[in-house]
């Protein structure tokens, strides 16, 4: 006689019906092996700002050791080199210009259109799609009064600084990893109190001038007990090597900076030691972001969540820090549209890749790569990317040879190896660049008879494209 043990038969037959359940419900197989997501950004961090980029003016350890752990992608760009537009972009996956939107503040844009485009953003796609969403930090999306939870998020915090990092690491220490995915969206102010530099010297009485964040005035402090001589010597960063104005540079470059009357002023009176150091408070400004982005990433690592967690680290825009005699941002140049992108997955084989090859855009390309990540598709119409298969290493088709961007006065074509910009203004409208040959950009070279041909092709490709967003 065969004697049945209970307790085996009942361990048997809860195995088969979970197995049976899980074979018969792939979504909610899928759902628990979805990653979460966490989105750092920083505000006005150019993508040479960091110390993994061989800058040695700065220290960059928590953005280093995420590198080291991801892929680095160093020609990534925003959409447009300033705040609220490149946001946008980021939110949705769109140009900035498909809302009217070419500069900070709502004075062109559509707001209905806006508001039509908010169910398939960012953080309603992935809400949608299953995803727990959080942002905290600084937002400056538009439309003033369009509050953060219609972009499909539940407010963290509002604070921009240490609060949010606080905010971040309190979220990750507290979340069970049994719970549904999460996108969680860390956007940090800094370095971007480096704005306050130009307008509180050339503007004392301004508004702006009077609200000067309390981090400005740290990061503008000498070493302690190195002497001013010493400090130029040895410590703060040399003038870059293209300081100096573009030659040949558009017109319509010299009317952006009369919009702003402090812009002038600091490129006509600035002195050697004070574009020096204004460099030398960007740096240190960046270092304060990357202290902050450490806590997060740090709490990540003690939750136990880093293992299914997705990071990705990018800025909204970088910075002149003094290139052409420029601060502040909004031109095409490179030390104001080229932005650090960094992506690390779990489990992710190329660890500690650079690529150097792919023309990215932050703003395009950021939404249809978390959604393939997370297994959401994506809204229909996006003209970006997914970098999944870039990461990867299975990628072996055709990747994009042109890249756009947008800002207040004009658009832009980029290769990897050239640049054309057309302005909406001025009699000379033009710009090209070589970068390979020029990489500082400090010639203009549009009326180079040795480039027409690469010339004429990309003002062709541009006016191909701006003719296709308006038929959008």
């Amino acid at each position: 006689m065969r004697i049945i043990n209970f307790k085996r038969l009942k361990y048997d037959l809860a195995l088969c019906l979970s197995a049976t359940f899980l074979l018969a419900f792939p979504a909610c197989r899928a759902q628990r092996q979805r990653p979460n997501i966490l989105v750092i950004m920083t505000d006005q961090q150019s993508a040479s700002m960091m110390s993994c980029t061989g800058n040695p003016w700065l220290k960059t350890p928590a953005l280093d050791n995420l590198a080291a752990n991801g892929f680095r992608f160093t020609q990534a760009y925003c959409t447009n080199p300033v705040c609220c537009p490149s946001r946008f972009s980021l939110q949705t996956g769109l140009f900035p210009s498909a809302i009217g939107m070419r500069e900070n503040g709502d004075r062109h844009v559509d707001t209905a259109e806006v508001k039509t485009l908010l169910g398939t953003s960012l953080g309603n796609t992935l809400k949608a799609g299953g995803y727990q969403t959080y942002y905290g930090g600084k937002v400056h999306l538009p439309v003033t009064g369009i509050p953060i939870t219609s972009w499909g998020y539940e407010l963290l915090t509002t604070d921009e600084r240490d609060g949010l990092a606080a905010a971040c690491r309190d979220f990750l220490l507290s979340r069970k990893k049994d719970a549904s995915p999460f996108l969680l969206v860390a956007s940090f102010i800094n370095p971007h109190d480096i704005c306050y530099d130009a307008i509180r010297w050339a503007e004392p009485e301004s508004n702006l001038a009077r609200h000067t964040p309390a981090d400005l005035d740290p990061a503008l402090s000498l070493p302690q007990g190195v002497s001013r001589q010493e400090f130029f010597r040895v410590y703060c960063p040399p003038l870059p090597s293209n300081h100096m104005p573009m030659i040949g540079v558009p017109d319509a470059e010299d009317s952006l900076i009369s919009l702003r009357p402090f812009r002038k002023i600091v490129r006509q009176q600035w002195t050697e030691e004070d574009w020096r150091l204004h460099s030398w408070a960007y740096m240190r400004l960046t270092e304060r972001a990357d202290s902050l982005i450490g806590i997060v990433l740090a709490a990540l690592k003690k939750s136990g969540l880093a293992e299914n967690t997705v990071v990705i680290f990018t800025s909204d825009h970088g910075d002149n820090n003094g290139s052409h005699k420029l601060e502040h941002k909004t031109v095409f140049y490179e030390e104001a549209s080229n932005i650090p992108l960094i992506i690390s997955t779990p489990r992710m084989r190329r660890r500690g890749h650079v690529d150097s090859i792919h023309l990215v855009s932050n703003g395009l390309d950021l939404l249809p790569t978390l959604c393939d990540l997370a297994g959401i598709e994506p809204p229909p119409g996006l003209a970006g990317r997914s970098l999944k298969p870039l990461i990867d290493g299975d990628y072996s088709g055709s990747w994009r040879k042109y890249l756009f961007l947008e800002n207040q006065i004009g658009d832009m074509v980029r290769t990897t190896r050239y640049k054309y910009e057309k302005d909406l203004m001025g009699k000379q409208r033009e710009m090209f660049v070589d970068l390979r040959r020029d990489p500082g950009e400090t010639r203009n070279l549009v009326s180079d008879p040795s480039y027409n041909l690469v010339v004429d092709s990309l003002r062709s490709v541009l006016t191909a494209h701006l003719v296709g967003l308006r038929s959008k």
